[in-house]
């Protein structure tokens, strides 16, 4: 079981890390791969050793894979810049991953509306 202060503090790197690879992201990419993109969430394994980062894309599948594919090129200095900017001894392996929360949402709620309609 994980000690409360532990899991405090790795979420706090977690919101960090968010806010810094988002600005990263949305200021400093020069890749034409990456379009509009934004960081949702970060979860940090416990060990802190890596971080799922997922992330929301504006557009259809191909231009979410590209955008992938072109933060995928990017890890290394994001990681970099990750180190700097948190002070941290090693920053952790990241891994993108496509959210599409915001997808799954409007599917449900256009679910919904049709079983209403079809109740009436």
């Amino acid at each position: 079981m994980e000690h409360g202060g532990a899991k405090h503090h790795r979420e706090r790197i977690g919101e960090a890390l968010k806010d810094e690879i988002a600005t990263i992201i949305e200021g400093e990419l020069g890749d034409p791969r990456i379009g509009l993109a934004g960081v949702s969430e970060v979860h940090l394994s416990p060990d802190g050793r890596s971080a799922r980062v997922f992330v929301t894309v504006e557009g259809d599948d191909d231009e979410a894979a590209q955008t992938l594919k072109g933060l995928d090129a990017a890890k290394n200095f994001i990681r970099r810049e990750l180190t700097e900017r948190l002070r941290l001894r090693q920053a952790p392996e990241l891994f993108f991953q496509l959210d599409r929360s915001d997808q799954y949402g409007a599917r449900i709620d256009e679910l919904l509306k049709r079983i209403e309609q079809r109740r009436k």
